[in-house]
């Protein structure tokens, strides 16, 4: 596992390590990260995706689509940063700390994502494609090849096979709706439902909006007898 890279500006690695609830409590405390959490996550996707690209030429657009959302995924991310030592570092607020905020995957993941764009702001993106690279390779090569003697369908998701079905019987691709969110800012909740056709087929409840989504695919997919 490498190590967390240093990040030598002081105000840049206090912003990145500030969660909301903190400033909630101390308002003299500078920004929170939720806008550095906003790059971090275009800064992931795109180095994640030109590594999977280029290590797995022989996968289709839906399979590196798949693969890349299992590996920047919040419960991917958030066990990277429990690696990294980086729970114990988040500046939060006393409730949050009560909460379990420090092991909140949500809040582990978000944090490391902030970590990564203020590393990229101070070093820029060829020392973050250094980091993130042997850390993200490792996990991928895991998951391709013990799929790869088998079916390498299976990295289509869920989301994926439930647009392959729709399009086959709609000839119209599933509508995704956040129908509610509740929780306090560090530990959120969200309900997506997709429909097809003014139908509803599923409901799914996760801690970002895509895994809602991805849920809510896995029910439909269950209704229409596809698992």
């Amino acid at each position: 596992m490498p190590k967390l890279p240093t990040i030598k500006d002081e105000n840049l690695l206090r912003q990145a390590l500030t969660h909301r609830s903190y400033v909630n409590e101390h308002p003299d405390a500078g920004e929170h990260n939720e806008r550095l959490e906003f790059l971090g996550d275009a800064v992931l996707g795109f180095l994640i995706g030109e590594l999977l690209y280029k290590r797995y030429p022989e996968m289709s657009e839906a399979q590196l689509t798949r693969l890349r959302s299992n590996l920047v995924d919040e419960k991917q991310l958030a066990k990277f940063a429990t690696q990294l030592g980086i729970g114990e570092l988040i500046r939060l607020g006393k409730g949050a700390i009560k909460e379990g905020g420090r092991e909140n995957p949500s809040l582990l993941s978000d944090t490391f994502e902030a970590y990564i764009a203020a590393y990229f702001i101070e070093s820029g993106i060829e020392a973050v494609q250094q980091f993130v690279q042997p850390l993200f390779t490792k996990v991928a090569d895991s998951i391709v090849f013990p799929q790869s003697d088998t079916n390498p369908k299976n990295l289509v998701d869920s989301k994926g096979q439930f647009q392959q079905w729709a399009l086959a019987n709609f000839v119209q691709n599933p509508e995704y709706l956040i129908i509610d969110e509740s929780g306090p800012d560090h530990a959120k909740e969200f309900t997506a439902e997709v429909r097809v056709n003014g139908k509803v087929y599923g409901v799914g409840i996760g801690r970002r909006k895509q895994d809602a989504e991805k849920r809510a695919a896995e029910v439909a997919l269950k209704k229409v007898g596809l698992v």
